[in-house]
């Protein structure tokens, strides 16, 4: 019998880690205020997720929902980060076929509400026919959504050079648009693929058929995008929060791989001067190009700055290694990037500007050197730079293109020099938004209370 008042909880994100991490965070957040939580993804992945404390235990369970043979689709492929690019498109054939072992699962274990996530745009009709409430938690920016307006503005702009200009429906002075380059690579995103479905409908509809929108967000830091996309949606937005990590909380057995990762890199970054180290990682999913990884090199060569860049895919230049020695550290394997970025002497981070990579160096109080690489990027990008929080590498705006030079220049003008001395003093100043556990709890507390109040089954 459920507990008077308390909820019951299912979460399905989209099978990339980008997405699932935020929905793993919101869930622990969710059981520990005593509510079931059920967190539905493949078999796969579930294991390689990080690993939960005990204590979040039986109020957080994991259900197991196997993706079917999809023709396409390689074995043991689960997640974004399995597969090249032109083949996460058999993984979104697959995740749809979840819908039949889904509502089986709904129709036994009859939750209050489903978290669901862009892909799964199917999921709100089924659940109206179980009389469950729907709440779609989005990994994207406020001001991201914005951009792409609300349904009725979904296929007004046909060709790519109409998202190179600010919409009309954004209200407020903004310099958020695409470059021409960026809207190129995220072309494929507007039509259809494998599934049948093209990411631009998935998103709409999803929007469309959901009760609420919960984005990892808060007042404090962008009152106006949240209340413009509720004008938009025509539905209540609802921020939960920026989620953000307890580094205590994610210690390590003495033997484990990740703690012996972080030993190697604490030792080297303990030598280092305070705030003289500058980070640069690009998440599990970003790649680089040949031209781009070459130019990125030669561009921290010259800065001659102490680096360390977790360099999970790409080629260096002949010699760069023996050449950056020790003054330069590449690290190919996993790396603790909260724990890096915590760490006294890193001064800076470059980053493409994944939404998790952003909130946890805000939190870490690092300004940003940026290189946004693939999908909405270029528009968190622009936000981060108005808000003086980034400084964005200059690039060819037609083909995106950058020099070593600008590399160069643009990392020690954030690192040390006077006129990047906003840029330090600014990401400071908004980390107490990110970093404030009490007001995260705020945030999570009227999330909750939202969806004790206005669901349909309520408790």
């Amino acid at each position: 019998m459920a507990e008077e008042g308390k909820l019951h909880i299912v979460l399905l994100p989209w099978f990339a880690f980008g997405h699932m991490i935020p929905f793993l965070e919101l869930s622990k957040l969710l059981a520990q205020k005593g509510h079931k939580v059920s967190f539905v993804a493949s078999p796969r992945n579930i294991n390689r997720l990080p690993k939960t404390p005990p204590s979040f235990f039986p109020k957080l369970n994991f259900v197991e929902i196997s993706l079917p043979h999809t023709e396409g689709l390689p074995e043991n492929a689960e997640a974004t980060a399995d597969l090249p690019l032109d083949k996460i498109q058999y993984l979104k054939k697959a995740y749809d076929g979840l819908q039949q072992p889904l509502t089986r699962f709904l129709e036994t274990s009859k939750p209050n509400w489903i978290i669901l996530d862009f892909a799964s745009y199917w999921l709100p009709p089924i659940a109206a026919n179980l009389n469950i409430s729907t709440a779609y938690f989005s990994v994207f920016t406020a001001p991201s959504h914005c951009f792409f307006g609300g349904s009725e503005h979904a296929f007004d702009r046909t060709e790519p050079e109409h998202y190179t200009v600010t919409p009309k429906w954004i209200p407020f002075p903004t310099s958020i648009r695409f470059r021409h380059y960026e809207i190129l690579r995220l072309s494929d995103g507007f039509s259809e693929n494998a599934s049948g479905v093209s990411d631009l409908t998935r998103s709409f509809m999803t929007f469309d058929g959901c009760d609420l929108i919960a984005l990892r967000s808060s007042f404090e830091f962008e009152t106006e995008w949240l209340n413009l996309l509720q004008q938009l949606q025509r539905k209540p937005v609802i921020p939960v929060g920026f989620l953000p990590k307890k580094i205590d909380n994610d210690k390590e057995d003495a033997d484990d791989t990740k703690s012996n990762s972080w030993k190697v890199i604490k030792k080297w970054l303990d030598k280092q001067v305070k705030e003289s180290v500058l980070y640069i990682a690009f998440g599990s999913e970003s790649t680089l190009s040949h031209a781009e990884s070459t130019a990125l090199a030669h561009g921290l060569e010259q800065s001659e700055l102490p680096f360390l860049w977790a360099l999970r895919n790409g080629k260096l230049p002949e010699g760069f290694e023996d050449r950056i020695r020790p003054r330069g550290l590449i690290w190919t394997s996993w790396a603790p990037q909260l724990r890096i970025l915590s760490h006294d002497s890193v001064g800076g981070f470059l980053n493409h500007c994944g939404v998790s990579s952003v909130f946890e160096a805000i939190q870490m109080k690092k300004p940003m050197i940026l290189l946004p690489l693939f999908l909405d990027q270029g528009l968190i990008c622009r936000v981060l730079e108005e808000k003086k929080l980034g400084y964005p590498i200059p690039r060819d705006e037609l083909d995106g293109s950058f020099t070593s030079e600008s590399v160069a220049e643009s990392v020690k003008l954030v690192m040390g020099e006077e006129e990047g001395k906003m840029y330090r003093e600014k990401v400071k100043e908004m980390s107490g938004h990110f970093a404030d556990h009490e007001l995260q709890d705020r945030y999570i507390n009227q999330f909750i209370n939202h969806l004790q109040h206005h669901g349909c089954r309520l408790p």
